[in-house]
């Protein structure tokens, strides 16, 4: 009869492991959501700005698609979402700007940079330590303007 008690004291130490694991894989689902998400905001925001004939209207196409793309993805980001604008013409890097100002028939490209800082707050536990608050996430997209069509 020496082993009465002794589930609870199994219990009572594995518990803790078991917290922690399922805590783990609720950091490992949301960093992978929010990375196919971002990254998926990424693709529908450099296409965006593509389709636009200038640099104010690339912009704010970008900039609502991304959004659009977050949201529908369910992804709220800690903070509001950044994006950063890049562009190219002939391969050279430029600004955003710069490459719906080169001539019709020169290809120039526009890169689209969305960053979001995930928050874990909600799966931490005060018993377990090395659960970080939050997790940047970001991607980068680059698309191709019409190289024929004009541009204002």
């Amino acid at each position: 009869m020496r082993e009465r008690g002794s589930v609870s004291i199994e219990v009572a130490v594995l518990a803790p492991a078991f917290i922690a694991l399922m805590v783990l894989a609720g950091v490992a689902g949301r960093t992978a959501v929010a990375d196919e998400a971002v990254e998926s905001a990424a693709h529908d925001a450099a296409r965006a700005a593509s389709i636009a004939r200038d640099a104010s209207t690339g912009r704010a196409a970008a900039t609502t698609a991304a959004r659009r793309r977050l949201d529908w993805a369910g992804l709220s980001c800690a903070t509001p979402p950044t994006l950063a604008f890049s562009g190219s013409v002939a391969g050279s890097d430029t600004g955003f700007a710069n490459a719906y100002r080169s001539a019709p028939g020169v290809p120039s490209t526009v890169t689209v940079r969305v960053t979001c800082r995930v928050s874990f707050a909600d799966l931490r536990a005060p018993g377990l330590p090395g659960v970080p608050a939050s997790h940047t996430v970001s991607a980068t997209f680059t698309s191709p303007l019409d190289t024929y069509r004009s541009r204002r």
